[in-house]
């Protein structure tokens, strides 16, 4: 019991280190200050969607509301096969909105991944410099794409990520998925602070034409069915890293919608987890362990406890746990506040019953991610 102990702490050290580390690249990360520039760049927004009825107008009319000329930008749907009124909605749409370009293209499946067969899809009919993705059950700002064009005027940058986050938190399922959401945001932003980037969103993504087929998009990925992003992105930092930047500016947030049931959230989570082994950053492959490591031993000393081994359980180990418990929720809550300043800058509250609740949620996805299948979209997709 010593010897698991004394492990267990040095993982608590290390998880502090590492959370502490993202604090200071979070801060490193300069919210970017715009300029009164006349819109110059031109874009090309790519949405892959499946079965989005429910969802997509929403998208689509905050994309009619945007504050950037119509003859700078066009939008490129891909359907992948879908079967709602997903197509019939953006063509009502399109009739409604004459002046914004548009194209409608059905995917080719050529892969094991569709949304990266969508987006390569989309590339051969871009006629714009920059590409963006977007998904379609999200909402853009209405300066989404002047920010953008703010910031690619005064920088050198072929590749630009940008935070998303949950636009409703009405109970309790949306509140954890915010916070949830919040400490992959926390982590994003630190990391590129950190100069170690190594993740990003799909749901707010941006790179040249150029840049994308320099790095023969998703080559040796493909057999992967989500990494849309991470991977390009890794990809595009071995290839020149001070061409990959991070936006950091509230307008420029993408909000997206909660997922509505316990299980449809543990099988998105599951299929962001099951890219984690391929990740090519030794320090994402650490923090990864190590994050996975802290929370299954949370789990595994409660296990044992309630299992009929509390004699194992002496007062200096129940402190221990105790204190590192408390260590892990500052730490925590720093970053997380500190996330949530940048994208709600609202009053913020960590609810203690998350934090009790996270450790079994951690640690049954990151298992689940390493041996499961899952199940999106209406398909299953093997490990």
């Amino acid at each position: 019991m010593e010897l698991i102990l004394l492990f267990f702490i040095l993982i608590v050290i290390d998880y502090v280190l590492f959370i502490a580390l993202l604090i200071y690249g979070f801060d490193k990360v300069k919210t970017f200050e715009t300029a009164d520039l006349k819109p110059i760049t031109t874009f090309s927004v790519i949405v892959p969607f499946r079965n989005e009825a429910n969802n997509f107008l929403d998208l689509l009319q905050s994309i009619s509301q945007l504050d950037y000329p119509k003859n700078l930008y066009e939008i490129i749907v891909v359907d992948d096969f879908s079967e709602d009124q997903s197509v019939k909605i953006f063509n009502k749409w399109r009739f409604e909105n004459g002046l914004i370009q548009t194209t409608l293209l059905e995917n080719l499946r050529l892969t094991n991944s569709p949304k990266k067969d969508a987006i390569s899809r989309a590339i051969p009919v871009v006629k714009y410099d920059w590409i963006i993705t977007t998904d379609a059950d999200c909402v853009v700002n209405r300066n989404w794409l002047k920010i953008l064009d703010n910031y690619i005027q005064n920088h050198e940058v072929e590749m630009i990520a940008g935070a998303v986050s949950i636009s409703t938190k009405q109970n309790p399922l949306q509140i954890f998925q915010y916070l949830d959401l919040l400490s992959l945001q926390g982590t994003t932003i630190g990391s590129f602070g950190l100069k170690e980037p190594f993740m990003c969103n799909g749901a707010n993504f941006g790179y040249t034409k150029k840049f994308f087929l320099e790095l023969k998009g998703f080559d040796g990925n493909n057999n992967m069915a989500s990494g849309d992003d991470v991977f390009l992105l890794q990809k595009a930092i071995r290839s020149n890293a001070n061409k990959v930047h991070y936006l950091k500016h509230s307008e420029n947030i993408v909000h997206t919608k909660p997922e509505k049931s316990l299980k449809s959230l543990f099988m998105q989570r599951v299929r962001w987890a099951s890219k984690t082994g391929s990740y090519d950053s030794d320090f994402a492959k650490a923090l990864a362990v190590i994050v996975l490591l802290m929370n299954i031993g949370f789990v595994g000393f409660l296990i044992f406890y309630i299992s009929g081994f509390k004699d194992f359980f002496t007062i200096e180990t129940k402190n221990i746990l105790i204190v590192s418990f408390i260590i892990k929720f500052v730490i925590d809550y720093i970053l997380l506040w500190k996330t949530n300043k940048f994208i709600e800058n609202k009053k913020f509250f960590f609810p203690l019953l998350s934090s009790l609740i996270y450790p079994f949620y951690c640690a049954i996805v990151g298992i689940y991610s390493l041996f499961g299948s899952f199940f999106w979209k209406g398909r299953r997709f093997k490990k």
